[in-house]
């Protein structure tokens, strides 16, 4: 019964031993993609374990509501909306400066700070979780992308002065605990996957298409590309044709 499967083997086409092999190797490479996945989630679902001495790590800044509009009636709607259009940013020092060159010179400018946008996709989301009350409150506007070649839409909070920056220590009370054999499983992967041709299956063989911004980008340039190449009318090559 070996000998009669070794001799079938032995039998195929040298395309269908190619294509075995091809197969065998893209599940590998689904079967590594699919635990690098359950890899990360373990990863990221850590439990925090509380420090015994918290320390202080610089500053955080973000936006409340004023104390004017929290006393309104529509203080606990504008907290709400807040907390999906919060920012938050960190520094080492209270001023919250950056450098800028100014004249040749690198001088310090303090970083400016505004609330988050919210884009097409979390408008429509149901787990953003926008009300219609909330949505009142936004305007729809567009920024070009000079990448995509196109228009990105997104929504921008009309009345921004209803909200402040407050700064607060940065307080670090707790910590995850690193485990050595899911980081050097999770190096192993990320290294396997990382490769410039198992990137492009992964890229082809599970999200799709190989590069489809690179193929929009080719169609717009045939698109809009101009023809000077051709010096014959289109009158004159009538005639050519009426020669034969």
């Amino acid at each position: 019964m070996e000998n009669d499967n070794l001799l079938l083997y032995q039998l195929r086409s040298l395309r269908s031993r190619k294509r075995t092999i091809k197969k065998d190797v893209e599940k590998q490479i689904r079967k590594k993609y699919k635990r690098s996945k359950e890899v990360w989630n373990i990863r990221k679902n850590i439990p925090l374990i509380p420090l015994e001495n918290p320390y202080q790590l610089g500053f955080v800044r973000f936006f409340v509501v004023r104390d004017d509009v929290m006393r309104s009636s529509d203080g606990d709607f504008f907290e709400g909306l807040l907390k999906k259009i919060n920012t938050y940013m960190y520094s080492g020092s209270r001023q919250f400066l950056k450098k800028k060159r100014k004249f040749g010179r690198r001088i310090y400018v303090e970083r400016g700070q505004k609330l988050n946008r919210v884009s097409s996709y979390s408008w429509s989301s149901p787990k953003f979780g926008l009300t219609p009350r909330e949505r009142l409150y936004f305007l729809k506007k567009e920024e070009y992308c000079p990448f995509r070649k196109s228009y990105d839409t997104y929504y921008e909070f009309t009345e921004p002065w209803r909200f402040i920056l407050r700064t607060r220590p940065h307080m670090i009370t707790h910590h995850k605990p690193i485990d050595a054999e899911l980081e050097k499983e999770q190096a192993e992967l990320d290294a396997y996957l990382g490769q410039h041709k198992i990137v492009g299956i992964l890229q082809k063989k599970m999200h799709g298409k190989s590069n489809p911004w690179k193929m929009e980008y080719e169609t717009d340039l045939i698109k809009s590309r101009k023809y000077t190449t051709c010096t014959m009318s289109a009158t004159e090559i009538a005639d050519c044709f009426q020669d034969l």
